[in-house]
């Protein structure tokens, strides 16, 4: 059994790791409460934006545009969002499995340290790395989605998809790829959007007739980049919520086993203090007896 003295000295260390894991926890939790309003805040616009390009399209008679295109998918193009850090449980790692699983080839643009480690590691193709701060600045997605756009134009990659943890709530984080190029399922997209907002938002699906200046093509081509730039953003930002709310879980558990350890210990501090207790006087009855 450890000495008094190496005991105490571990209680000690694990109450020091305790108030390590209790502080990340907090400010985790701070950074996942507006990580997660950033996030449901940009939905009405995504979902409007949606049901913009929906109604423009309805009104052109001939659609023709690359990013609307069907093609066979000979390369996947993926951006890959992760973490900087670690101490967020398997997010990471259940990304890493979906690339590990997939049989198409990838080609990939990391956001995130983790993931840059991962593909250089597995020697993936990685064909860029971007840096986005955890402000998640509009500039940045910008810049990201129109190298996979120049890429997708280009033919080099036959599909624009986003890996990324999706956020569900607190303790459930999805790996799931969010396909931006080519545009398809715009109804279920509006759907689903508006699903995970608890109070409605004006929508254009009414019996307003709308005029469209120079002309519907035109509002098309610009808005299309705009919304394959917000629907990066949206992942982005989901992504950064189940970030600080996994990170946060898996502070509070350290927390947690920390306070379970420290309790055993402590039984095991109070036993072998009341052994060398009990052995001391046991040693002076003994020197007490032979003295008599």
């Amino acid at each position: 059994m450890p000495n008094l003295r190496e005991i105490r000295r571990r209680i000690k260390s694990v109450k020091n790791t305790r108030q390590i894991t209790k502080a990340m926890e907090l400010v985790a939790a701070s950074k996942m409460k507006k990580a997660q309003q950033s996030a449901l805040s940009g939905q009405p616009y995504a979902a409007l934006l949606a049901e913009t390009l929906s109604h423009i399209s309805t009104r052109i008679e001939e659609l023709e545009h690359p990013f609307f295109e069907e093609r066979e998918v000979k390369t996947r193009g993926i951006i890959l969002v992760t973490t900087n850090r670690g101490l967020c449980g398997p997010l990471n790692s259940n990304l890493f499995r979906e690339i590990i699983r997939a049989e198409t080839p990838m080609k990939f643009v990391s956001v995130g340290r983790k993931g840059k480690q991962f593909l250089s590691r597995s020697d993936r193709d990685l064909m860029a790395d971007f840096v986005i701060d955890d402000a998640v600045p509009y500039v940045q997605i910008k810049q990201m989605t129109e190298f996979m756009i120049d890429k997708y134009l280009s033919g080099e990659i036959d599909t624009v998809e986003v890996l990324y943890p999706r956020f569900i709530n607190v303790l459930t984080q999805a790996p799931s790829f969010a396909k931006l190029l080519p545009i398809h399922g715009l109804d279920e997209m509006i759907t689903e959007l508006r699903g995970k907002n608890a109070e409605p938002f004006e929508s254009m699906n009414d019996d307003r007739n709308f005029s469209f200046e120079p002309d519907p093509k035109s509002i098309l081509n610009s808005l299309l980049p705009l919304f394959v730039d917000r629907q990066a953003y949206q992942a982005v930002l989901s992504a950064r919520a189940s970030e600080h709310s996994a990170r946060m879980v898996a502070m509070k558990t350290a927390k947690d086993n920390a306070t379970k350890l420290i309790d055993s210990l402590t039984l095991q501090f109070n036993k072998a203090r009341q052994a060398a207790i009990t052995q001391e006087i046991l040693e002076i009855a003994a020197a007490t007896s032979s003295n008599s």
